[in-house]
């Protein structure tokens, strides 16, 4: 996205007191009572600049502030970088290398104390030092940065970041160009947490936050609840309202069956887990006023482990392109009204997804998939030397993704693998899949962006800085590195021309597809169910349902 574009937009957003009184509910009938959660499996450690769940970054929006933030408003304006803790969103100078920020006077954390720039500066050294997923590829161009991630204990970012008390000034001085930093900035691993906040994952022990909620009790076999932060008060509307709800109540332990059982009676307002394909009709005939299918930056796919055979061997990774069907996959994640086939790693909204497919049968002129070449699979699997080989793919233990992992082994057998199909918890298995510890040959997962930009699929996944060997926060989970792409993901970061910068994306969506260090399956939409109960329905692009902005009956 280009700077000028998204400083336009905030100029039009604004973060003045008009935008901030939009954000309060004070003396609204809608005002108070308890939203209902529900999901299968916690999301994991409650520490925001590790976790990497879709299912608590959604959450942490509501609890934690970054300087920036993406709007909390419907459709596009939902993708734009707003101010937040920051006075306003900062012009780039020094060609983009250096940024400067005004922390807003007068925000206090959870627990009273106030926000300082000390706690701007200790956050982000903290990212390198807890080893944040998104270190390398969002904050590395920052001066330190590449010392940081060599020595995490040690990190300074010496140079990189200035402080000024006096003027609640924070300058950001780059090493590089970067034409996502503000992005970066607004993403939820960037948010401002206190000083002596510990250097290691905090666990089931949540932080002091700035946000309108809080969250005070949490037990990851059990459940979470939130309550309203006594010190928030509302600085920008579009950035942070001050939330209809009382409270939150989040449980853990339903099925995904029994959830859109509970939403149905009432009992829970809203669910986290994909709705059970054996009941869509069902839902459509009787709560189709309580149905949402909203649009989603996301796909899922299969990262091939290129360290480990069979997947080692380019001609394998290959033979499974070609091998899928991607309509089939389709059908079993709900129908065309909730996905569509995918051939690349990159979506079709941005460029890179707008490449022709290399992986289909009968290729024609519009660069389209038009289905699976198994004869040309089974030869590239005879032509590798590893038909026979065994075969796991690991999935989350969800009725969906057990369902396409069965197709999925099927799809290897008939190819010359002898497959089978390893359900685990989905508390679990995305961190599972990432450390190379476990030699996970091959999985099937989920993707949802950071920010609306091909470099969130394309470097995030398999930028050669992503992947940490042995370690939980390995989002490079293919464990890829091509020099000539990454070199081309970088360039296409650092240009201020935006037609370079999208060719520049195009090229290395091509090397990555000829390597094939994945298979794209579909890309998918969101379908959202909510209660009877729920009122003001606001959906993100980015966050999702908006869990502030609703309120309950």
């Amino acid at each position: 996205m280009r700077w000028g574009f998204l400083l336009a937009v905030a100029l039009v957003l604004g973060s003045g007191t008009a935008r901030a009184q939009e954000g309060v509910t004070l003396g609204s009938p809608h005002r108070g009572g308890t939203l209902h959660l529900s999901a299968d499996n916690s999301g994991g450690t409650l520490d925001p600049q590790i976790n990497y769940t879709s299912q608590y970054q959604q959450l942490f929006a509501d609890v934690y502030d970054g300087l920036l933030t993406t709007a909390k408003a419907p459709g596009v304006a939902g993708i734009a970088v707003v101010a937040d803790l920051a006075e306003a969103v900062p012009q780039p100078q020094d060609g983009g290398r250096t940024w400067v920020f005004t922390l807003r006077d007068g925000i206090k954390f959870s627990d009273g104390r106030p926000v300082t720039v000390d706690d701007v500066l200790a956050t982000f050294r903290r990212i390198f030092k807890v080893g944040s997923p998104t270190a390398g590829a969002f904050y590395s161009a920052i001066v330190g940065g590449d010392a940081c991630m060599a020595s995490p204990a040690t990190c300074t970012l010496s140079g990189g970041i200035e402080t000024d008390p006096a003027t609640r000034r924070i300058t950001f001085h780059l090493s590089r160009p970067d034409s996502e930093f503000l992005q970066k900035i607004s993403f939820s691993q960037a948010v401002i947490v206190p000083a002596d906040t510990p250097t290691h994952d905090i666990g089931n022990d949540p932080v002091p936050s700035t946000g309108p909620y809080r969250i005070v009790s949490y037990d990851p076999n059990r459940g979470m609840r939130l309550e309203r932060n006594p010190f928030f008060h509302v600085w920008s509307g579009i950035a942070q309202p001050d939330g209809y709800v009382d409270a939150i109540q989040y449980d853990f332990g339903l099925d995904d069956e029994a959830q859109v059982t509970a939403v149905e009676n009432g009992h829970y307002d809203w669910m986290y887990n994909d709705k059970p394909q054996d009941r869509l009709g069902e839902l459509g005939a009787r709560y189709a006023s309580q149905l949402h299918v909203q649009p989603m930056f996301a796909l899922m796919f299969l990262p091939m482990n290129t360290h480990l055979a069979p997947f080692d061997n380019p001609l394998a990774r290959k033979a499974v392109n070609y091998a899928v069907d991607r309509h089939a996959l389709t059908l079993l994640f709900g129908g065309p009204a909730l996905a569509s086939p995918l051939c690349t790693m990159t979506p079709p909204d941005f460029p890179g997804g707008d490449v022709a497919c290399p992986y289909s049968a009968h290729p024609s002129e519009d660069g389209a998939w038009h289905g699976p070449d198994l004869a040309r699979a089974r030869e590239l699997v005879r032509q590798s030397g590893t038909a026979g080989q065994r075969v796991t793919l690991v999935v989350m233990n969800r009725s969906i993704d057990v369902a396409m992992g069965t197709y999925l082994r099927n799809v290897l057998q008939s190819i010359g693998y002898v497959a089978d199909v390893k359900p685990i918890s989905a508390g679990i298995q995305f961190t599972y899949i990432q450390n190379s510890s476990n030699k996970v040959q091959i999985a099937l997962t989920e993707w949802f962006a950071d920010y609306a930009s091909p470099s969130n699929f394309l470097d995030d996944l398999l930028g050669c800085e992503n992947f940490h060997p042995n370690s939980d926060s390995s989002i490079n989970m293919a464990g890829y590195c091509n020099p000539k792409a990454q070199a081309k993901m970088m360039r296409a970061l650092q240009t201020t021309d935006a037609a370079e910068r999208d060719d520049l994306w195009r090229d290395a969506a091509r090397t990555i597809m000829d390597d094939a260090p994945t298979a794209p399956l579909v890309r998918i939409r969101y379908l959202d169910f909510v209660s009877n109960r729920v009122g003001n329905y606001l959906y993100t692009t980015l966050y999702h349902l908006c869990f502030s902005c609703v309120w309950v009956k």
